[in-house]
């Protein structure tokens, strides 16, 4: 099934709206979980969570890109588990890409404070539009989906030196995009 025909199972209210989505992006969204929890129970239950607040979200939500929306809510509830790991003094190795970026975007450790969400989105989006195509996919794949560095390089054919400074250099670049934005960071 496409995206339009598991968005009509859910505006219809039709449980099988759920099957469809957790067989079309169940696998993308358990990467995503994975890659932050390292830990694949903890994140097959983030994406069961994230399935079912898309059947409570949609209607009245109407994501335009269903993958996306998918992956947005599994991150959030990935990033619900990492806090409550945090909290109970578990490994929080997982959390190091988001470090990363934090750093950049924030000096403060809610970003959610520091920045409208949306703002800093679309400001973000901006600067990656105006990177080289590798560097954007980079970008993504660090940050987004939280991929751990070194699988990151073979997959790229970059030495973990090389990404590490590309990745470096873009968090820099950014900060000062977002500074010439008018973020006081």
């Amino acid at each position: 099934m496409n995206d339009t025909e598991i968005l009509a199972l859910f505006l219809a209210r039709r449980e099988q709206a759920v099957s469809e989505a957790w067989e079309a992006y169940g696998r993308l969204c358990q990467h995503v979980a994975e890659n932050m929890l390292g830990n694949p129970q903890d994140a097959e239950e983030c994406v069961s969570d994230a399935m079912l607040a898309a059947w409570n979200q949609i209607p009245p939500d109407r994501p335009a890109h269903l993958s996306a929306y998918l992956c947005k809510i599994t991150k959030n509830q990935a990033l619900k588990r990492l806090e409550y790991d945090g909290a109970q003094k578990r490994d929080s190795r997982r959390r190091l890409s988001l470090d990363e970026l934090g750093d950049v975007v924030s000096g403060r450790s809610d970003v959610g404070e520091a920045l409208d969400a949306k703002e800093l989105g679309a400001a973000i989006s901006r600067f990656l539009r105006k990177q080289s195509q590798r560097d954007r996919v980079l970008f993504i794949r660090r940050y987004w989906y939280c991929d751990d560095l070194a699988a990151l390089a073979r997959q790229s054919g970059l030495s973990g030196q090389k990404l590490s400074g590309i990745l470096f250099r873009l968090r820099r670049k950014l900060r000062a995009d977002l500074k010439k934005e008018g973020y006081s960071l």
